[in-house]
């Protein structure tokens, strides 16, 4: 049996998508909206950093951050797809759930997809992946690094990263909470950190 607030949720990242307009996007979109779950969303623990991702979500102005608060005791946080290629130290400043994927909950052999939170004033390494992803700020902000690409980037920024761009992101006092789309090459193991002068 599936939940009201769960599926406000998708129909919610769905629309995020549509407004995209990639081709990997629409995709996205659809599937959030059309493909069965492998198993009902049912209530989680709530993860180690919930009490900051709520607090975010609650002075958040983009229309999804609702619908995750609405939904947030059913959200998996603590399904990060790259968990093993992630040191102690980056794990501790982040959560991360899979709601499409190979092995998501949402089946999707060549998508992934969730959110993102990084705890206030950290700094999530320089990274890559031979996945294309795409990044929507949905509440807070940081200093983005997208190849030779740093700024700051808030709610309702779309950043893409082409496969194997470096990246890497800063938060400050307020944290930050993100969609994020894997396309094309979603395997996990290429995901990699990379020498950071800045870390």
């Amino acid at each position: 049996m599936s939940s009201p607030a769960f599926d406000r949720l998708l129909l919610t990242l769905s629309d995020i998508y549509m407004a995209e307009g990639r081709e990997a996007a629409v995709r996205t979109a659809r599937a959030l909206t059309t493909t069965p779950a492998r198993t009902a969303f049912a209530p989680q623990r709530p993860c180690a950093l919930d009490t900051m991702m709520r607090a975010l979500l609650a002075d958040a102005a983009h229309p999804a951050a609702e619908a995750i608060l609405a939904a947030q005791d059913l959200i998996p946080w603590g399904t990060n797809p790259v968990a093993d290629r992630m040191s102690e130290s980056a794990a501790a400043i982040c959560a991360v759930t899979t709601l499409m994927g190979p092995e998501g909950p949402i089946p999707a052999p060549d998508l992934r997809l969730g959110l993102f939170y990084q705890r206030p004033n950290a700094y999530y390494a320089l990274h890559n992946h031979d996945a294309d992803e795409t990044y929507v700020i949905l509440a807070g902000g940081a200093i983005w690094t997208a190849g030779d690409d740093t700024r700051h980037r808030g709610p309702g920024d779309y950043i893409h990263h082409p496969s194997l761009m470096p990246h890497a992101f800063r938060t400050g006092g307020e944290g930050l909470l993100a969609l994020w789309r894997w396309s094309g090459d979603v395997n996990t193991h290429s995901y990699a950190f990379l020498p950071d002068a800045a870390a």
